[in-house]
């Protein structure tokens, strides 16, 4: 008999369920930004003022520096250290969509902006100061930290960091204005919950292997990291937003969503927001479904945008006994 120098992936037998769960979701919501039509969202661009314009065009520019860290460089790093060859596949998955995530901000700025203008972004988004600083702490950990450190890292990006973004979209749908750029938007987060959860559960079975003591350590600096992280991104938000008197909801937008990144994690929340405290027009645009549910109609019936649903608190959470 010969020996074994490479082995297949078997989806008969599977190791951990939620390996398998996840990868069907994932695959379920499948969607390219090349079937969103945001030309229709030019009449309402053009309403906006030259200040938002500049302000939703740097949203974007750092939305796509996040998503290209975890497309280049987290999902690598993660599947150094995976459990299983199942979860390994739903990695792959996931960086995939990281890049059409990076591509649909390209996507946006190809129809709402001039060359001049996309020329700008990058050039403020590559150096910003406050997205460099985040870019920076949190691709660190990706290449020296721990297996944990760097799931801890990757939860925080997706459920804490994209957050001072994706207000501006939310926002402008719950004003009935860029629905098209927005469903966009929404399909990202769906993703990016199915990741955080994901990942955060991924990080809660190696953590409850942990002695105590190493647990009360790790758990530590979680939360120094958070509050650094927290603390850079309050400067960023008032760079963004302070100007157009949006900072201070975005700011509670932040502190409930760094919940949630906590939540994946299996910790407590640290901040005192809640849902309830966020502006209801962008909690609205969260939970609207997608109005352009039969674009895929044209390359086959089989081939439907799914239903963007309403994230609710349990989305966040994968509790483990």
């Amino acid at each position: 008999m010969a020996n074994t120098y490479y082995k297949a992936i078997n989806w008969n037998e599977i190791e951990d369920v939620i390996d398998k769960s996840t990868w069907e979701k994932l695959t379920e919501q499948f969607w390219l930004d090349t079937r969103i039509p945001l030309s229709n969202d030019l009449d309402d661009w053009r309403s906006l003022s030259e200040q938002e314009k500049e302000m939703v065009g740097h949203v974007f520019g750092g939305l796509t520096l996040l998503d290209t860290i975890q497309s280049e460089s987290g999902m690598d790093q993660l599947k150094k250290d995976v459990r299983t060859t199942h979860e390994e596949a739903v990695l792959n998955n996931i960086q995939f969509m990281e890049s059409v995530h990076a591509k649909s901000y390209s996507s946006i700025f190809s129809t709402l902006n001039t060359k001049k203008e996309i020329e700008e972004i990058f050039e403020w988004t590559n150096t910003n100061e406050f997205l460099q600083k985040k870019a920076e702490k949190i691709n660190e950990i990706y290449k020296n930290g721990t297996a944990l450190e760097k799931k801890v890292a990757s939860v925080y990006l997706e459920t804490f960091l994209f957050y001072s973004g994706f207000y501006t979209p939310l926002y402008y749908l719950g004003n009935n204005k860029l629905p098209n750029v927005a469903e966009i938007i929404k399909l990202i987060i769906r993703d990016e919950s199915v990741h955080g959860t994901y990942i955060g559960y991924k990080f809660q079975l190696g953590f409850n292997q942990l002695p105590e003591e190493e647990q009360q350590v790790l758990k530590d600096w979680m939360y120094e990291l958070l509050f650094e992280l927290y603390e850079n991104e309050e400067k960023y938000t008032d760079q963004l937003y302070a100007e157009i008197g949006w900072a201070e909801e975005v700011k509670t937008f932040l502190r409930y969503n760094a919940n949630k990144a906590l939540m994946n994690l299996g910790q407590d929340p640290l901040f005192p927001d809640t849902a309830n405290d966020v502006n209801p027009i962008v909690m609205n645009g969260i939970s609207t479904g997608t109005s352009n549910h039969d674009f895929f109609s044209q390359v086959g019936n089989g081939y439907l945008l799914g239903t963007v649903e309403a994230m609710k608190d349990d989305d966040y959470f994968i509790g483990i006994d």
